[in-house]
């Protein structure tokens, strides 16, 4: 961490500059929040689809592998934090098949999880004239079905099967050809266009073409700046996005088994985390979860230029990967959207007030309200309980009901004008101390 002595109050690295650190905190309750979403090349699985995985599912059956193997790498730490992954397999791939005489067995999905399936064929010991079908994967059993004919056998969560005629048996015949295939920019697009009528906050590119980074951001500016969904997009090494709406990220980590992710596999952790921050929740200097170093490492003043470039980077701290500071790719400041909005925490508060109230808004105002001065008191109401709401949970401060909330009519009849005054609540992350010695 950062430290030393300082003269004036501009230092840009968190850190305490004397003897110790302040990590700030999280605050409030839990908000509603903690969906993040992805793009991935996998070896198994529904294509083409969006699939919501919870956060302690087996996806075992769904994704053929166990949450811990290796192949779910990225699903398994965007999950660290996040309760829900909406996860969109690009690729459809080969299916993997086998003849046993006139019986074939094909693999539910393409990819080459499908060669790691056997088929056993053996006659039945309770019943000569039938058959036990057996599907093995990597060895273990996980589909039997006891049958007399090929019309008889009802597909698995492993294969599907066909043919007509006499089932023969078979000691073990391993299902072959299964290819996981490639994905092309527009199968990100297609994911893009169906995640966009989904709930979601964050969306990580755990890949490293820069024109793919380029459709992600644009994607996020669109339903940030256009579309009033207030959601960010994580990618890696990506700050000539400068938008609030980007987290780019500079580097990677370490975990405790020795697996190094680089900082594109890195986008899934930090989508993770974000999505799951509450909107009184800053993630500087927190840990990454399981990670024991950063990859590559920076020095002070490597670092010190990531953070003014907008990158949010690892450093290490106590034998852990922690986050340097929680900020976004925003380096132009205006009048209108100054130097407090680089900062996540401050940038969900105002998202989720965002959210909220088109929310709220649609779901109890929007045709149902007259727009009287009953009306525009009854939604004046609604809005003050909220922010009351925010700051009781340390979101926001100095929240004078008052003067912070004013509702009028607007230029047409069936428009409302609502002009709100808000402090987010950021986290400390600096300390300046002047000691005198008597």
């Amino acid at each position: 961490m950062a430290g030393g002595t300082w003269v004036a109050q501009n230092k840009v690295r968190p850190g305490a500059y004397i003897n110790f650190v302040s990590e700030g905190g999280a605050l409030g309750s839990v908000g509603e929040r903690g969906i993040v979403a992805a793009a991935l090349v996998l070896p198994w699985g529904p294509s083409k689809q969006i699939l919501e995985i919870n956060a302690g599912d087996d996806v075992s059956e769904l994704l053929g592998y166990d949450i811990a193997a290796p192949e779910l790498l990225l699903i398994r730490e965007s999950l660290k934090r996040a309760k829900t992954l909406l996860l969109y397999r690009l690729n459809t791939g080969t299916k993997a098949s086998k003849a046993i005489g006139v019986l074939t067995a094909t693999a539910k999905h393409g990819g080459a999880r499908g060669n790691d399936l056997t088929i056993i064929v053996q006659t039945n010991v309770d019943d000569n004239a039938k058959f036990d079908v057996i599907t093995v994967l990597e060895g273990e059993e996980v589909d039997r079905q006891v049958v007399s004919a090929i019309a008889d056998l009802a597909p698995n969560a492993w294969v599907t099967w066909s043919g007509t005629g006499t089932i023969t048996t078979s000691a073990g015949a391993a299902l072959t050809g299964g290819a996981d295939g490639t994905a092309v920019n527009g199968d990100h697009t297609d994911f893009l266009a169906a995640l966009e009528l989904r709930d979601w906050q964050t969306v990580a590119y755990p890949g490293t073409d820069n024109v793919l980074k380029g459709v992600y951001a644009a994607f996020a500016r669109r339903l940030r700046d256009t579309e009033g969904t207030k959601v960010q997009a994580v990618l890696e090494n990506y700050p000539v996005a400068d938008h609030e709406g980007i987290i780019s990220v500079k580097n990677g980590v370490v975990l405790s088994d020795g697996t190094t992710l680089t900082a594109a596999q890195a986008t899934a952790w930090v989508a993770g985390a974000t999505a799951a921050a509450t909107i009184a929740e800053s993630l500087t200097y927190q840990a990454y979860d399981d990670a024991v170093d950063a990859s590559p490492r920076y020095t002070n003043s490597q670092t010190i230029t990531a953070l003014e470039a907008g990158e949010l980077l690892f450093t290490v701290s106590g034998g852990k990967a922690i986050v340097e500071q929680d900020i976004n790719s925003l380096t132009s400041f205006t009048p209108d959207k100054g130097k407090q909005f680089r900062k996540n925490r401050v940038v969900r508060v105002l998202d989720g007030v965002g959210n909220d109230f088109k929310r709220i808004f649609e779901a109890y105002y929007l045709g149902k309200v007259n727009n009287n001065a009953d009306g525009r008191n009854l939604l004046k109401a609604e809005i003050v309980t909220y922010l009351a709401s925010l700051q009781a949970a340390g979101a926001i401060q100095n929240f004078d009901s008052q003067a912070d909330v004013q509702v009028t009519s607007g230029i047409e009849s069936d428009s409302v004008y609502v002009e709100l005054s808000v402090q987010p609540v950021d986290a400390i992350e600096k300390i300046y101390m002047k000691v005198k010695v008597k």
